[in-house]
């Protein structure tokens, strides 16, 4: 099986755990991560607005283009002022995904018509459908990926699971891992 390239939007890696998710989907070869430098600095910059640890952030970035050094993709300028998207701001994505990638992975899935990634052989998924998918595919992997989130959350039991995957936006996941460990 070859594993589905996917470029991570800022807001997926923003939230400790669905970043945790996808990159351990990622390390495990269920997906085939990728990013542009502006996504990683944009998700650096919000962290730290948001009281984030810049240690903590950095040693992520660090370990994530340690482990994937051709995961960061350029951004094609003349695409990226080409499109009309709901927020301009999200340009970037599209021209840094296009051509090299199948899915752009978001929470943000309004900010980006199918109508225009279509255009551009793209499409969007959020992140709850997208790992749902792979942990119907991988269950006993899921399990092995979500525990050690889930323990540092002290979420010990299938419904605590569930409902810190919930609080995560992640809700279908989290049912999906509740009926799995329950």
């Amino acid at each position: 099986m070859t594993p589905a390239r996917v470029l991570i939007d800022t807001c997926v890696l923003f939230a400790r755990v669905p970043r945790g998710l996808v990159l351990g989907a990622a390390e495990h070869g269920l997906i085939a991560p990728f990013w542009s430098q502006r996504i990683l600095e944009e998700w650096r910059r919000s962290a730290l607005r948001q009281g984030g640890d810049p240690d903590e952030v950095a040693q992520t970035i660090a370990r994530m283009q340690t482990r994937w050094p051709d995961a960061a993709l350029p951004i094609d300028a003349d695409l990226e002022t080409s499109l009309a998207l709901p927020d301009p701001g999200d340009a970037h994505v599209v021209a840094a995904a296009a051509g090299r990638v199948g899915a752009v992975l978001t929470f943000n899935i309004r900010d980006f018509p199918a109508r225009v990634l279509a255009g551009q052989g793209l499409v969007a998924h959020h992140p709850d459908g997208f790992l749902w998918q792979l942990q119907s595919e991988h269950p006993a992997l899921f399990e092995s990926l979500v525990t050690p989130i889930a323990a540092r959350h002290s979420a010990e039991t299938p419904r605590a699971v569930r409902n810190l995957l919930k609080r995560a936006l992640l809700p279908r996941l989290g049912k999906a891992i509740e009926a799995y460990l329950g």
